[in-house]
């Protein structure tokens, strides 16, 4: 099932887009191929595929920091590349797969950090952002990191910073680029729990990329799949996740187990 989902409700959507990277000593290596991906206010949705199918290069499209070469992303009915960088940034949050964090800081600072597109004074912080930066560490299960040195933070403790340092630029779109990595089970489930009551709490639009299947089944309404740079299908995860879909993207083959109470589940058939 691939599904477009343009219309009033769309906060975010890509129409056509193709989009890729400059190789060394010139020519172009193109990652996505006329992809059509649309999130509707209040939406969340998990992007699933293989390691290379365009997962992170879409999510960069979308928060505008790689500029598609055919195309369109459009953000709140305008074409993202006629938003103002802060403008944007006001209102789209990122949480990448990998960010370099800088030493000497406490956490609850560096979280402060994400208020830099609200900042109103060049020095200090308003009542306004005190209390974003209390919310996020809250809602990204950090409140205990928040006076430890980011030196001694675990990688899963540094992954709960960096979903806080998104929160608290309290944007209507959240990107989130693998937001379990590192994490361990009791702390996915936690803080996907936290971004589900999020997006009804703060009306967040939430485009989530997620490794584990059915992780994403459990978590959310929506599922698109890429596939070498094309979205190959969009839908619930009931009908989209199906054992012929996943051998043919993800190349395993798998069996459709059922709990005790009828829940569904993918569990990996014989190798």
């Amino acid at each position: 099932m691939i599904a477009t989902r343009i219309g009033a409700a769309e906060l975010a959507g890509a129409v056509g887009l193709e989009a890729g990277y400059p190789l060394p000593g010139g020519g172009r290596r193109e990652v996505l191929h006329g992809v059509n991906l649309s999130l509707a206010r209040g939406e969340l949705v998990a992007l699933l595929g293989t390691n290379g199918s365009g997962k992170t290069t879409l999510l960069r499209c979308f928060a505008g920091t790689l500029m598609p070469t055919a195309g369109e992303v459009r953000f709140d009915g305008r074409s993202v590349a006629s938003w103002r960088r802060g403008a944007l940034a006001r209102r789209v949050a990122v949480l990448p797969q990998q960010l370099e964090l800088p030493g000497g800081f406490r956490v609850a600072e560096l979280v402060a950090m994400g208020r830099a597109p609200h900042a109103r004074r060049l020095f200090g912080s308003t009542v306004e952002d005190q209390a974003a930066v209390e919310r996020a560490l809250t809602d990204a299960d950090a409140t205990e990191l928040a006076d430890r040195p980011v030196e001694e933070l675990s990688g899963g403790e540094r992954q709960r910073l960096l979903v806080a340092m998104a929160l608290a630029q309290e944007p209507e779109l959240l990107l989130l680029d693998e937001p379990t990595l590192h994490l361990d089970l009791s702390h996915q489930v936690a803080l996907l729990g936290a971004i589900r009551r999020l997006r009804t709490q703060r009306g967040l639009t939430v485009l989530a990329v997620l490794h584990d299947l059915n992780l994403a089944a459990s978590f959310a309404p929506r599922v698109a799949v890429l596939d070498a740079g094309r979205v190959v299908a969009d839908g619930p995860p009931l009908e989209v996740l199906t054992p012929e879909l996943v051998r043919r993207v993800f190349g395993v083959p798998v069996d459709e187990a059922h709990t005790a109470t009828g829940r569904r589940h993918l569990a990996l058939g014989e190798i």
